[in-house]
């Protein structure tokens, strides 16, 4: 036997033999005479497939289709199915001239192909041309098969074969794109064109279709995001570009103008509008592929950009949080949950919109109107506005003074607090409570029977729920459920919480708040809330057809100090309404039955509210001022629950009103005395510390703090200057 050549010993060039035999053989096959094709065919059959359908990620739409949020498939991958509009035609046109001419002849294996590179690596000893199809290499797709063994290439072409008799061509090219490498953990084309161009592959230019076409066949050595690896990119997609030009796809202006485009210069993140909503959505529906929701795209981004202006310059660890819907229907047209999504110090994993917080004083139109449709008040009631005590409870003003007699109208527009507890006694907490729940709303309190508190905000209640209750205000005391995806089926019987006069009378005195500076008044009906120790800032709203609310504060609970719903929260709430732009309509006009009148035409009973228990009116003509005769004593600073940052070994503290002189006590201990003056030094320490002062009527108030000491890495703050966490 004729010993063998040096290249014949190399193993290299006799797979190569071996692959070129292979594949000159099944191209033989494949045009064979007719009784070979029936065992071919046959053999085909019997071709064991891997599993055709290819997972991709869960996509979260908005109400016109287009992509709120799309997740990762199980493996980590971003793979995505094409979009609903299609891919766009030229691309699939520079993609076939590119990688398989005769994709639309062939059987799966281009036989014409396969004895040229046969031809040429008998004459070369070695592999010159491939003869891959784009059938073949969507079957190593499918198998995770390497490129380079000849046994796999030959199982590639089997399989090639056996794809095409059994899902064809377009079955073909839609595994294609969707298994396409694109570097890294992206697959298919519609996830790499959103990586790379922040678009769909519905309408792609030329310059952005031929690296599509590029890149998967080298991914990673061409990626034009790496600068080394910039050019080779370039190279590959002007190479692209002049297949295009001469086979027609592109005339002489297109690939000149494709050529001096510039590539991509990073990746991009994929889309995230309403994240935490599509969060929830996917773990509602989990192995869904598509989830459609109410969501305006244009409304979402408009909200979302004016969350993060609105906490832009606040503390790294302040958040915010919106919700816009449509009344009429409930549906949610923008939720965003979090000022800053994934963002550790502002909790960006918390989805603020179903967060139970304090209301503040966002319930007290509630309480009025089931004052009004009781028969108990009317907007033109007069009621006293002096301190009481209920039970142990003597609630104040959020300024600490009294109005004597006013009006009803005039205690619900200054939020005045005394008369809202007043009117909630006559009414009963239980009875609010379940108004509240029928309006769509959950209000918790830990497991207590509910007290009069709940109308001044304690009690805990998500601001999805106020929006909710709101949008029943603004249907006419109807509750209609608020909603993120399309309706299934039949609404539910909407349930009645008041009557229609009563709301539209709380909508007119919502309506004459002051707008914020600035602001076009009277076209909003709104009310704003601060929860105890400024930890959360509210306002919610409508107008004739959209409902809204916002929140600002710490996630975690910590105060805010200086932060109230009419500074805070307002503003943000009109400009979210500014959104709607002509979509926005005014508020109604009042139903017939709704009794319009002055306080002297008002039926007798109706004139003047009696307290519990009362028979007659208090002494007092309306609108007199009436001051107690001293303020009541407040620790001004440090609020309850802060952080103080030590700067040296004492820290500053305040208070205001009380009788002077003032007894000053830390950790039980006498710190210091003032004679007059409500400002002291008290020696400070790290760690927990409990304030407390004592004025000469004997009041006592108290505040629990925390001071730490100052880190020397950063720029030491003022004394006593509060660290926003």
């Amino acid at each position: 036997m004729r010993p063998s050549s040096r290249r014949d010993r190399n193993p290299a060039r006799r797979s190569g033999r071996r692959l070129i035999a292979g594949a000159l053989a099944l191209g033989l096959v494949a045009g064979a005479s007719d009784a070979g094709r029936d065992a071919f065919g046959r053999w085909l059959d019997a071709t064991p497939l891997p599993p055709l359908a290819v997972p991709t990620g869960t996509e979260v739409l908005a109400r016109d289709g287009s992509l709120l949020r799309a997740f990762q498939v199980g493996d980590g991958l971003w793979r995505l199915a094409p979009p609903a509009d299609g891919i766009d035609p030229r691309f699939l046109q520079m993609l076939v001239a590119w990688e398989d001419r005769r994709f639309a002849e062939h059987a799966g294996v281009d036989a014409r192909a396969v004895i040229r590179a046969a031809a040429q690596g008998l004459r070369h000893g070695r592999i010159v041309s491939g003869a891959s199809t784009l059938s073949m290499q969507t079957a190593r797709l499918l198998e995770r098969g390497p490129t380079a063994d000849w046994r796999a290439k030959l199982r590639q072409a089997r399989l090639a074969l056996a794809l095409e008799r059994r899902i064809g061509k377009t079955g073909i090219m839609a595994l294609y794109l969707r298994l396409a490498p694109y570097g890294g953990n992206t697959e298919g084309v519609r996830a790499a064109s959103l990586m790379w161009f922040g678009k769909e592959p519905t309408r792609l230019t030329p310059a952005e279709s031929a690296l599509l076409v590029a890149l998967p066949q080298a991914p990673e050595s061409r990626r034009p995001d790496i600068p080394a690896r910039r050019e080779a990119a370039r190279i590959a997609r002007d190479r692209v570009i002049d297949r295009a030009r001469a086979a027609g796809i592109l005339d002489a202006q297109a690939a000149d103008l494709a050529r001096a485009t510039p590539l991509p210069q990073a990746r991009r993140a994929f889309p995230a509008h309403a994240a935490l909503l599509a969060e929830r959505l996917r773990q509602a529906h989990p192995g869904a592929a598509r989830i459609e929701t109410t969501i305006d795209p244009r409304l979402q981004r408009a909200a979302e950009a004016l969350v993060a202006r609105a906490t832009a310059g606040q503390s790294e660890r302040i958040s915010a949080a919106a919700i816009l819907a449509d009344h009429a229907t409930g549906e949610i047209l923008a939720e965003v949950g979090t000022a800053d999504f994934g963002n550790t110090p502002r909790a960006g994993f918390i989805d603020m919109t179903r967060a139970l917080r304090s209301p503040g004083s966002t319930l007290k139109p509630f309480v009025y109107a089931l004052g009004f449709d009781d028969g108990l008040i009317h907007p033109e009631t007069l009621i006293e506005d002096r301190p009481a005590v209920f039970g142990r409870w003597q609630p104040e003003n959020f300024d600490r003074r009294f109005r004597g007699t006013v009006t009803i109208r005039e205690a619900l527009r200054q939020s005045l607090n005394v008369p809202v507890v007043r009117v909630a006694e006559a009414l009963g907490p239980a009875h609010i409570m379940a108004a509240l729940r029928r309006a769509g709303m959950r209000v918790e309190t830990n497991g207590a029977a509910p007290g009069l508190a709940v109308v001044l905000g304690g009690a805990g209640v998500s601001l999805h729920d106020l929006v909710a209750g709101y949008g029943a205000l603004a249907q006419g005391g109807v509750a209609v459920p608020l909603r993120e995806t399309p309706l299934q089926g039949t609404a539910p019987e909407p349930a009645r919480l008041i009557s229609a006069a009563a709301a539209w009378q709380i909508a007119d005195i919502l309506s004459q708040i002051p707008a914020p500076e600035g602001r076009s008044p009277g076209r909003i009906a709104y009310k704003t809330g601060t929860s105890y120790g400024h930890r959360d800032a509210l306002s919610v709203g409508f107008d004739g057809r959209f409902v809204a609310g916002v929140w600002l504060g710490r996630p975690d609970g910590t105060p805010v100090p200086g932060a109230f719903g009419g500074q805070l929260a307002a503003p943000l709430l009109f400009d979210l309404f500014d959104t709607l732009g002509p979509r926005a309509r005014p508020l109604p006009p009042p139903p017939p039955e709704t009794i319009i009148a002055a306080n002297p035409q008002l039926p007798p009973p109706l004139r003047r509210f009696l307290p519990k228990g009362s028979t007659s009116p208090a002494p007092a003509r309306p609108g007199a001022p009436v001051t107690p005769p001293a303020d009541p004593l407040v620790i001004v600073f440090p609020p309850d629950g802060a952080e103080l940052e030590l700067a040296g070994a004492t820290i500053p503290v305040r208070l205001r009103g009380g009788v002077p002189p003032y007894t000053w006590l830390l950790n039980g201990a006498p710190a210091a005395i003032s004679i007059r003056d409500p400002v002291a030094q008290l020696p400070g320490a790290p760690g927990m510390s409990e304030l407390s002062v004592t004025d000469a009527a004997g009041t006592t108030r108290r505040a629990r703090l925390r001071m730490i000491a100052p880190k020397v890495s950063v720029k030491t703050p003022r004394a006593g200057e509060i660290r926003q966490k």
